[in-house]
């Protein structure tokens, strides 16, 4: 038996061989097809003829100068760029042996942009290695602090992707914050954020892709290794492998391929993610060859998304407006991600994350916390009122109030007590949605925006302002509600993953994964929608940024039916709180589960919406709010809720003051501030929560 096994391994063997070769052979043609393509692209009026042409020596004038000059450093870029993120996409995910690892769901991506963002920020000027160097550190800076927040390792698949999308949402946020200082730059750095290929010239592609090259010829070393590491860290250290060097080795590979992408094309997202996948769905199983297949791959995916985006939206001369290419993939990557957490087995269906704080608070204590946060909730407005570009005396805020005040400092008053009112309802509801989200899923982290409901708002919104501009005020927190409604049904649908053939609880875990590819999703199809139809980009950045500013009394209206499903949830306490028993006891009490579920994540759709219509995305007050609330009030829904609401309220107008004040007259948006608060409590809190 054991000789017939030797025997038959060469024919396994010399299969697999002609598979490797038709893959390679097929994923190097349609690179070919797909550069030539890609040449022929563009404002100029060159198209794929005329480079065939130029090819064959009988090109028209000029036709050269465009093609050296912008076709081909851009065709460039994106090929150097493709092998980068393909081959570390294949590095990340076989140190960590999980599919969903790639460098940008690990935050690697969002450290170097911040670290090109801040390098930029301060003035100086670095050449190609340099910046990508600054890029590298940020890189290799956001894994460390990955791998402290899973504590023992990043092999838990759960734990490392959450910990990943808090970092990349840390540094986003931070990277966010430095470009809103720059108002100038606003459109510039709205696509290069996104990821753009487009290039002044051949000597960063040709820096950078030296480097890329040299990364890129080094990974094949590591492709044994990997291969043992595939079979368990103690297999593979019982047959020689050293894994923790192996293991740093790969990240460190990794995170000099995917630095020097985004110091040369900003982030590109998901690339990393398909490409290693598409390879290994077409049979290649070996790192040996799937690390050159997936360099393949990937090339192709971004180059071929660039080609579509140019498609899509057309640039001229006269309008010189494109989609990111970043945009595309996301567009691309998103329902993958979605389709891969899926599969992703957490064993929190049956437990659920432990979102318990242990309630041995009593009445008197509750209404001595209630007390206490609407005194801070009064202090935070009046400070709000006062502080600005224009500051307002005590003095003069009492005359503004009670008595006659100066026409300036009540113009400055009724200007700001509107957007103030605003801002503090708006937070409530907040803290109410990610309340009723994380009652559902059981999950601490399950914020509105982190599962898809924030991003679902925007693009129903945005739809109406683009597609119906003449529309009724009323449409627009309609159109909001339905979008979040509708996307967090399909991340429940979709996260309820297979059954296996027995009953399956709603995995927590599985749903803020999904919820991350589903957020990822919706706001490429806004950026696609808002680079479409040529809306102002800075305009359009504050809205997705989350912004009171402008706001008055009006926006009130649109927070009316928010606030009254605040105010039933309080009322439906009780199977609010049953909801947190788990299954079988809330059924022997009369509960409907499957109702109840529903009812509760379309309460929390619709308070999400219906914010995110009024101020557009902000983000962390849901996660933010009921957290501490729970710590100060115990778990009951009848004392939580209100407590979450106020909490919210105080966070969001603070935030609004601070950005107001902070750089003024510069305005930083409310959502850019609550970032900034939300994602070290979010750092905190998934290093603090061991369970999830």
């Amino acid at each position: 038996m054991a000789s017939q096994g030797l025997r038959a391994a060469p024919a396994r063997l010399s299969g697999r061989r002609p598979r490797a070769v038709l893959v390679g052979g097929g994923l190097a043609l349609a690179l070919c097809l797909i550069v030539v393509v890609h040449l022929g692209l563009g404002a100029s009026g060159v198209g794929v003829a005329d480079v065939m042409e130029l090819l064959a020596g009988h090109g028209a004038p000029g036709t050269e100068d465009v093609l050296v000059g912008s076709r081909l450093p851009r065709t460039l870029t994106g090929l150097v760029v493709g092998i980068a993120l393909g081959v570390s996409g294949v590095l990340v995910q076989g140190a960590t042996r999980n599919p969903l690892a790639a460098p940008d769901t690990l935050g690697v991506n969002a450290g170097a942009y911040f670290a090109v963002v801040l390098v930029a920020f301060t003035g100086v000027s670095l050449g190609p290695v340099p910046a990508g160097g600054a890029a590298f550190l940020g890189g290799l800076l956001a894994v460390a602090v990955v791998y402290l927040l899973t504590g023992s390792g990043v092999l838990t698949p759960g734990r490392v992707l959450l910990a990943g999308a808090t970092v990349a949402l840390a540094g986003t946020s931070a990277a966010e914050f430095l470009q809103m200082l720059d108002v100038q730059a606003t459109r510039g750095l709205f696509f290069w954020g996104n990821g753009t290929l487009m290039q002044s010239g051949l000597e960063r592609p040709l820096v950078l892709g030296a480097v890329i090259a040299v990364g890129a010829l080094t990974a094949p070393l590591l492709a044994r290794p990997l291969d043992l590491l595939a079979l368990g860290d103690e297999t593979a250290h019982a047959m020689g492998v050293r894994v923790e060097r192996i293991r740093f080795s790969a990240f460190l590979v990794a995170v000099l391929l995917s630095a020097a992408a985004v110091s040369l094309a900003g982030p590109i997202g998901f690339v990393g993610l398909i490409a290693p996948v598409m390879v290994r769905q077409l049979g290649m199983r070996k790192h040996a060859q799937l690390i050159p297949m997936a360099a393949l791959a990937a090339a192709v995916l971004v180059l071929g998304a660039d080609a579509a985006a140019q498609l899509i939206v057309r640039p001229s001369a006269s309008q010189p407006a494109e989609i990111p290419v970043g945009v595309v993939t996301a567009l691309i990557g998103g329902p993958v991600f979605m389709m891969l957490a899926r599969r992703v087995s957490t064993g929190d269906a049956d437990t659920g994350a432990a979102v318990a704080v242990s309630d041995r608070r009593r009445a008197p204590a509750y209404a001595v916390a209630l007390g206490g946060g609407l005194v801070a909730l009064a202090v935070a407005i009046v400070v709000s009122v006062r502080v600005g570009d224009v500051g307002v005396s005590w003095s003069q805020l009492g005359a503004a109030l009670f008595g006659s005040p100066e026409e300036i400092t009540e113009a400055v008053v009724s200007y700001r007590l509107p957007r103030i009112l605003v801002a503090a309802l708006a937070g409530a509801c907040l803290a109410v949605a990610g309340a009723a989200v994380q009652a559902v899923v059981r999950n601490p982290l399950a914020e509105p925006g982190l599962v898809g409901v924030t991003g679902g708002a925007s693009v129903g919104a945005v739809a109406v302002i683009l597609l119906f501009p003449s529309a009724p005020m009323a449409a627009l927190p309609a159109a909001a509600g339905a979008g979040g409604v509708l996307m967090l049904a399909l991340v429940v649908l979709v996260a309820r993953g297979p059954r296996d053939g027995r009953r399956s609880g709603l995995d927590p875990t599985r749903v803020v994964l999904v919820g991350l590819g589903a957020a990822a999703t919706a706001m490429a199809f806004v950026n696609i929608m808002v680079v479409g139809a040529q809306m102002n980009i800075s305009a359009a950045l504050g809205w997705l940024a989350g912004s009171t500013y402008g706001r008055d009394f009006s926006a009130l209206v649109w927070l009316a039916v928010p606030a009254l499903v605040a105010v039933l949830l309080v009322l439906a306490a009780r199977p609010v709180n049953l909801l947190a028993l788990g299954d079988e006891l809330p059924r022997a009490l009369g509960l409907e589960l499957g109702l109840a579920r529903l009812l509760l994540l379309g309460a929390g759709a619709v308070l999400a919406a219906g914010t995110a219509a009024a101020i557009g995305a902000v983000g962390f007050v849901g996660l933010v709010a009921p957290h501490l609330a729970r710590r100060v009030v115990g778990n009951s829904t009848a004392r939580m809720v209100p407590m979450a609401a106020v909490l919210g309220a105080v966070l969001v107008v603070a935030s609004d003051a601070l950005g107001r004040w902070l750089l003024a007259p510069i305005e930083i948006p409310v959502g850019i501030v609550t970032a900034l608060v939300g994602a070290p409590y979010l750092v905190w809190l998934l290093r603090r929560t061991h369970d999830v």
